[in-house]
């Protein structure tokens, strides 16, 4: 049992470190008025009957701030690309010219930005519901250990440190947050 309270702090550690990191990769998807292949990178089109993303069948580069253009490796799956994007409903009409499809991002309107603004504060929101999790599977942990002979005040010592590890991280999502929502509000 030793074992594992000694290792806790690790594994709480590594997995707030992964729920950062797909905060990070998420809040990459919210478009701020500026072109990111990250936008559409991971929209899921159907390739020979199964999903696949989208930048795995095409090339997808920025041709100016406000352009996404998208190369299909076959010019067959041109239409296919058309029609996931109508149908992922992102906000903005691709453009086939029969060679590679064309992508302008619209200016946000004052509307939009507060919804993507909501958005982050979302994304942010669940980020701090798994970091909260976490804390709590590894305080189980702890207090069972405790149950089961593990000395108290090396418990408590845990403990904390498992605290001050949650505060460190949940101001890593507060940064990342406030970047996020000052990038959207820039017009």
């Amino acid at each position: 049992m030793e074992i594992d309270i000694t290792n806790v702090v690790d594994a709480a550690k590594d997995s707030l470190g992964k729920a950062v990191e797909h905060l990070r990769h998420e809040l990459a998807k919210v478009r701020a008025g500026k072109a990111s292949p990250a936008m559409v990178n991971e929209l899921l089109v159907e390739y020979y009957g199964s999903p696949t993303p989208l930048n795995q069948v095409a090339n997808v580069s920025l041709a100016d701030a406000r352009t996404i253009n998208i190369q299909p490796w076959e010019k067959n799956m041109l239409p296919v690309i058309e029609k996931a994007i109508f149908e992922a409903n992102l906000g903005f009409t691709p453009m086939n010219d029969g060679e590679l499809i064309r992508i302008s991002i619209p200016a946000l309107t004052e509307e939009r930005r507060k919804e993507l603004v909501k958005r982050v504060h979302h994304l942010g929101e669940e980020t701090r519901i798994s970091m909260r999790t976490t804390r709590h599977k590894a305080l189980d942990i702890i207090k069972k250990g405790i149950k089961d002979g593990f000395p108290e005040d090396e418990g408590k010592r845990i403990e904390s440190q498992i605290e001050d590890l949650i505060k460190t991280y949940n101001e890593k999502v507060q940064a990342l947050v406030d970047a996020k929502e000052k990038d959207i509000m820039t017009i």
